[in-house]
């Protein structure tokens, strides 16, 4: 109900006209206005609720992911980890380049703290052992699965056999031929890789590819020259003393040396098809130690008296496979970052690695042959990093 009053004044001929509502209306029409003026938003269509699962994420590069990570309260090891795991373009020309570190520190270890002498097989053994027990412990942590696809397991199973006879054949090729042939052999396998990558990945090899593998494996073969030339003629006077002595027996090991590499190189093109075709490096190292261990415990027990070993050595094997895993799982992630061609160079770096030791720390009389060798795979590994890889990381 509303009323009406009107006041008059003399000086003026205005009239006001003042009109009352009833409250209880009053708020019943405020509310009213505010449902008509909000109605409009609320008939808006609901927006989808977003997750993990459902959002649209742009598609980054993994660059930018580990760069967004490293700004994140990290340590700085784990900061230094990501970056050469997968924080720049470089990253796997450094990984190949950190696991060949780590085999250069097992060497160190290994000949500042050998105290017992243990078969080879039986090394092979536990180190194989080891890095199965650890990669397996890994998959598991991070939840990832331990097979996939046919595809996949055809490839991993092809990778842990020709590892398996690569490390076979040239554990053998170590006990019958001298130290520095043997050594020289095995320092085939990046060649082997690059051959190997041509023939079955059909990837192209660049000029610089070549002269810095050739440069490299000159550089090995500098370090080893008086030892090669002084083993031979060891050689020849035992077989010369010895009417019985049979040479068949040292071409066969040098032949079995070269398969072994071939071997090698192919293992090296079937971990990068199974890193790439899984996306989990970690795979390659699961399958080579899960057949590997059995067959390497096999020899052992073959061709082998088992030897106890006692607490130092049982801990320096322990530390030795431990290196020995993670230089694997480098080695991995590098292949499957970079073609073979590309790091098979920066594998000659642990051969580098150890000379410059010698010179530097064991006090060994340096020599031209020693200071040619290391400069040639400096040189050649520099240009390698310094080229770089061949297309950003996508």
């Amino acid at each position: 109900m509303a009323t009406a009053s009107s006041e008059s004044n003399e000086a003026s001929d205005h009239v006001v006209e003042l009109i009352v509502r009833d409250a209880s209306a009053s708020s019943s029409d405020a509310d009213a206005d505010e449902k008509d003026q909000i109605a409009p938003l609320l008939s808006l269509p609901e927006r989808p609720k977003i997750n993990i699962f459902t959002a649209p994420y742009p598609r980054r590069k993994p660059r930018d992911e580990v760069t967004r990570l490293l700004e994140s309260e990290t340590s700085p090891l784990t900061q230094f980890i990501l970056w050469i795991w997968n924080g720049s373009r470089y990253s796997g020309l450094l990984c190949v380049a950190l696991s060949s570190t780590i085999y250069f520190l097992m060497g160190v270890l290994t000949n500042i703290f050998s105290v017992q002498a243990i078969p080879l097989f039986e090394t092979a053994f536990t180190r194989c052992t080891i890095i199965l027990i650890l990669s397996y412990l890994w998959l598991r942590r991070s939840e990832q699965p331990l097979g996939g696809t046919s595809h996949v397991r055809i490839i991993l199973l092809s990778r842990a056999l020709t590892g398996c006879i690569s490390m076979s054949s040239f554990l053998y090729c170590f006990k019958k031929l001298p130290l520095s042939q043997a050594i020289v052999l095995n320092s085939t396998i990046p060649i082997m890789a690059s051959i190997m990558a041509r023939v079955f990945l059909h990837e192209k090899l660049k000029v610089s590819d070549i002269a810095s593998l050739a440069c490299s494996f000159f550089g090995v073969l500098f370090f080893f020259r008086e030892m090669l030339a002084r083993e031979g003629q060891l050689v020849k006077a035992k077989q010369a003393s010895n009417a019985h002595a049979k040479t068949g027996h040292h071409v066969f090991a040098i032949l079995l040396g070269l398969f072994s590499s071939i071997m090698g190189g192919t293992s090296y093109c079937l971990i990068r098809a199974g890193a790439k075709a899984s996306d989990q490096p970690l795979l390659t190292v699961f399958s080579f130690g899960l057949l590997a261990s059995p067959a390497m415990g096999i020899c052992t027990y073959v061709f082998e008296d088992f030897v106890l070993p006692g607490f130092q050595s049982i801990l320096l094997m322990l530390v030795l496979s431990i290196l020995a895993f993670f230089a694997e799982v480098l080695l991995a992630r590098g292949l499957q970052l970079e073609r073979p061609g590309k790091i098979a160079n920066i594998q000659y770096l642990e051969a580098a690695l150890r000379q410059f030791w010698s010179l530097a720390f064991i006090r060994v009389a340096p020599s031209f042959d020693h200071l040619v060798g290391v400069l040639l795979v400096v040189i050649s590994v520099c240009s390698t990093m310094y080229i770089g890889p061949d297309k950003e990381m996508e």
